[in-house]
């Protein structure tokens, strides 16, 4: 990519907007999963819930690692990357603890994201990471 005196980072309305997206995106796989586990038999209700966790709590930290981003990143053009090298994606472990403190500390972190050049959140800066526009 480009070197960081140059490169564009994802603004706060961007990553809500993304946000929302990202909500609305995990709640149709968690319809869809249900339309499918209604037409299979006998599902115990433990590993419906164990299905639904897994998408709530993976689809960040997959998507990230995988992608650079999510699917609501990629519809505001914005990408997750390393601040060390920001041609790179994060690594999945690395994904799995910036998606944990963001849930965490939840609006706090994300409000955090205009008081620094790089706009980053507190889950970003723990985990080493920029959130850049494409």
């Amino acid at each position: 990519m480009e070197d960081s005196s140059v490169t564009e980072y994802g603004t706060l309305g961007d990553r809500v907007r993304a946000l929302i997206f990202d909500m609305v995106v995990i709640a149709g796989l968690g319809v869809a999963t249900a339309l499918i586990l209604d037409g299979l038999e006998n599902v115990p209700d433990y590993v419906r819930g164990l299905i639904f966790i897994l998408i709530f709590f993976l689809y960040d930290p997959i998507m990230i690692s995988s992608f650079g981003g999510t699917i609501g990143h990629f519809s505001k053009d914005i990408r997750v990357r390393r601040e060390s090298d920001n041609t790179k994606r994060l690594s999945l472990p690395m994904a799995i603890v910036r998606f944990a403190v963001k849930i965490v500390l939840g609006t706090i972190s994300l409000l955090t994201v205009t008081g620094n050049v790089k706009s980053k959140a507190i889950h970003d800066s723990i985990a080493g990471s920029v959130v850049i526009k494409a």
